[in-house]
């Protein structure tokens, strides 16, 4: 099968597992394990924060976050179609009480629109707005990157309004690589930033959030809270740092595999796709009336042997990694093509 389901299906390498196998260990819950501290040491200086913690998932990292920055009953603005909205089953109701203000289009807003939709905190009914979460690569809207000016402008304002600012940077990675800018200075805006080992980095777990020491110790506690205290999780940690260490630089290959995906599926009169949009490793189609749905045009390419995701009731993801070959993501276009008739 050649799996454009998403970049979470990778499988370690052989290097990979024997980093994984060779590292020595200890339990994290005490701070105890050698690996796990060294991993967070690690990314805590390619982001220039005080400190970092290493969790099982994004999505733990993400709820983790929600928790430390906000009270039950806040109000969090986030751009549209973001991951801790559509993609966490109701967590940031259940787990931190907020409700979500979602703005914008494409994977981004304006100073302008960020201000207006922002709630005073000192109002008889309003829900207060206390964070402006931010997604950069946008899943979504298909691996957009924010552009930065727009996130310092949009920080910047948070700031002076008293609200705390968070990035889901799941795939900080790949906005990296394909903008030409550190993952510090991705990062430096925020208060708090997560990014994801085991999407485009390939490891087969873990996040790790970065932010001032004071906020990270708040993060070891709700950590617990959430059920992610680990024992020996330095197996996970050396994945991680083999991970930075060894696929970073590789990103652009996928984003180039993305490219040319989108570029041989664009042609086509049933597909609406905008190549703008294909900034990195996501490529997010449409597909018109009068044609088959994205179920079907998913459907079709299973039984040839490629799966994709469908993201709506015409629409189709897929996403490259470093497990699919440029003649293989070849392969998917034209299985894709053939199941559009």
């Amino acid at each position: 099968m050649i799996d454009l389901r998403s970049d979470t299906v990778t499988l370690p390498s052989n290097d990979m597992r024997a980093a994984m196998v060779n590292t020595p260990v200890g339990d994290d819950q005490f701070g105890e394990d050698p690996t796990v501290n060294r991993l967070q040491d690690r990314v805590a200086a390619l982001l220039e924060k005080e400190a970092a913690l290493w969790l099982p998932s994004g999505t733990m990292a993400n709820q983790v976050a929600l928790r430390v920055l906000t009270r039950p009953g806040d109000d969090v603005i986030v751009t549209r179609g973001s991951h801790m909205v559509w993609h966490e089953t109701g967590g940031g109701a259940a787990n931190a009480g907020v409700q979500f203000t979602a703005i914008g289009d494409a994977g981004r807003f304006d100073v302008d629109s960020f201000v207006a939709a922002v709630k005073p905190r000192d109002h008889l009914v309003y829900p207060p707005t206390t964070l402006v979460a931010l997604e950069n690569t946008h899943n979504r809207a298909g691996g957009v990157i924010c552009p930065q000016t727009e996130i310092e402008g949009v920080c910047t304002a948070a700031t002076g309004l008293s609200l705390m600012t968070y990035l889901d940077g799941a795939r900080i990675w790949n906005a990296a690589v394909a903008s030409r800018v550190t993952e510090a200075e991705l990062a430096s805006p925020f208060d708090l930033v997560s990014a994801a080992l085991s999407k485009g980095l390939g490891a087969p777990g873990g996040t790790m959030l970065a932010g001032p020491r004071e906020t990270i110790d708040q993060c070891v506690r709700h950590r617990r809270m959430l059920g992610g205290a680990m024992r020996q999780a330095g197996f996970f940690a050396a994945a991680g740092l083999y991970a930075i260490d060894h696929n970073r630089q590789r990103l652009g290959q996928d984003h180039d595999n993305a490219r040319l995906v989108g570029e041989a599926l664009a042609p086509h009169p049933r597909v609406r796709i905008d190549l703008g949009t294909v900034q990195t490793n996501i490529v997010v189609f449409h597909l018109d009336e009068g044609g088959p749905d994205a179920q079907t045009v998913v459907s079709r390419a299973d039984d040839e042997g490629v799966l994709v995701l469908p993201f709506g009731p015409r629409t189709v993801r897929v996403v490259t990694h470093l497990d699919v070959s440029r003649e293989e993501c070849h392969q998917a276009a034209d299985v894709l093509l053939r199941g559009l008739n």
